[in-house]
């Protein structure tokens, strides 16, 4: 795709994610890009490269960078978390959660994990609640969510963790028993009927910025997830700023242009 293409898109979408659209079986027979016959000249080619840098400026020095999606291709990542509200269990109560209501409050990490009383998921839900006074901190709510029933939640929190269970915890356990909240999010395996290790960290704005999906045997870090949202919460308050690979609070990070970048990489 050129960069004519991606400038003159209507319809723009920002991305912050590995998430990636497989193309279609029809489209890797009869590819969209087509080559000219004869090359331009040295001059025209010259003057294309100098129009494409000056539109690469152009889009480095936005707040994001945009490029062109299909009305039904969007993908999560940039746009506006799928809604929902749902029975919970928070402190051995049934309580109601809407996804909503942290609009213009506070960052949410929303993680789906399998199913309770298995072997990964409690390694995963214990230590982010391990973590949550941390999160609180960074103005951020946690939420897990499984296929299983506030019943099983109940159960699985009031059992002990030296048996396998979670013990109290500091966030609630989201219900997800219709899996219509999986299915929203992309992480349901329809065959199945539970949901892969999706987490997906979420804005003030009700934004989906950054998105992971692990298989079932692989369990997440805590800490790449904290240091993820301190990136993306960096980005936002300097948004003339971008941060490199493994960007931690206090480290160096860069302007997105090409001779502002220089500074980053002649100190490293």
């Amino acid at each position: 795709m050129s960069m004519a293409s991606i400038a003159s898109s209507s319809t723009t979408t920002l991305i912050s994610s590995s998430r990636v659209l497989l193309p279609s079986k029809s489209s890797l027979i009869s590819p969209a890009v087509s080559f000219p016959r004869t090359l331009p000249s040295s001059s025209a080619s010259s003057s294309s490269l100098c129009s494409g840098f000056s539109r690469l400026g152009s889009l480095t020095s936005r707040r994001n960078f945009a490029v062109k999606a299909q009305a039904d291709d969007l993908p999560l990542v940039g746009n506006k978390a799928p809604d929902f509200e749902a029975e919970a269990v928070f402190d051995q109560e049934f309580i109601q959660v809407k996804l909503s209501e942290y609009i213009g409050k506070k960052y949410v990490i929303l993680f789906f994990y399998p199913l309770d009383f298995t072997f990964v998921c409690p390694t995963e839900i214990t230590a982010f609640s391990d973590r949550y006074e941390d999160f609180e901190k960074l103005n951020t709510e946690v939420l897990g969510v499984s296929v299983d029933s506030v019943f099983s939640h109940l159960a699985w929190v009031q059992t002990d963790r030296k048996s396998g269970g979670l013990g109290d915890l500091n966030y609630p356990l989201v219900s997800d028993i219709t899996k219509s909240i999986s299915k929203s999010f992309g992480v349901l395996i329809p065959d199945q009927g539970i949901a892969l290790r999706g987490l997906f960290i979420i804005d003030k704005e009700g934004v989906i910025q950054h998105s992971t999906i692990n298989n079932l045997g692989i369990g997440r870090s805590v800490d790449e997830t904290m240091r993820t949202l301190q990136a993306l919460q960096y980005v936002q308050e300097n948004p003339d700023e971008v941060c490199p690979a493994g960007w931690k609070p206090g480290e160096k990070s860069m302007k997105p242009d090409p001779k502002l970048s220089k500074e980053y990489f002649s100190a490293i």
